[in-house]
């Protein structure tokens, strides 16, 4: 196994993922899915459609928990599947990321568990509906200076600033920037 990722489950494994404060919201949960050489992430655009808070933005695949899964590693696992083709198993799985939920206002509150996956190599990729592109993204260019930035959105009338990453599919920010953030925090820790 590559040895970013030994040290990533290793790290990970060093204390419990923090949970939402709220048992009552819905869950979801993402895909952070790493490749070694260069060590990248894998982003998606997705698509756009009508009436959907995240349409068009840079995300990690995932979505909401199902009736069917038996716990958000399904959730994880299975989103991955629908929505980039790629099917994982636990054995690829390096650990969880303390939860996130919108700052912003959305139609109805959820919280995210991460999870973070090791891929040998670049799977390829077969896009779902949902999915408008995908792509590797090095976690180097994420690390430049010139990739940092802040997003200004007018939200119910209300400008706010929003950390953000500049990416080659175009600004990542909100959650995903919290849970690739946090990814990095890991990786470069001491």
């Amino acid at each position: 196994m590559d040895p970013d990722f030994e040290q990533l489950r290793s790290r990970l494994a060093q204390s419990a993922p923090r949970t939402a404060h709220s048992a009552q919201l819905p869950k979801a949960a993402v895909a952070v899915l790493l490749v070694p050489d260069p060590l990248s992430v894998l982003l998606i655009r997705r698509s756009e459609r009508a009436g959907d808070p995240w349409s068009g933005h840079v995300a990690l695949p995932g979505g909401h928990a199902e009736l069917e899964d038996v716990d958000l590693v399904a959730t994880a696992i299975r989103e991955t599947s629908e929505e980039v083709g790629i099917l994982l198993d636990q054995s690829q799985l390096l650990g969880a990321l303390d939860d996130v939920f919108p700052r912003s206002a959305v139609p109805r509150p959820f919280t995210v568990r991460p999870f973070v996956f090791g891929l040998e190599t670049q799977p390829h990729l077969q896009l779902g509906s949902e999915v408008a592109s995908a792509h590797w993204e090095p976690l180097e260019t994420l690390r430049r200076a010139d990739a940092r930035g802040e997003l200004a959105l007018t939200i119910a009338g209300v400008t706010r600033r929003f950390p953000s990453y500049q990416t080659s599919a175009g600004t990542l920010w909100g959650m995903t920037e919290r849970v690739l953030s946090e990814t990095i925090r890991r990786l470069d820790e001491s």
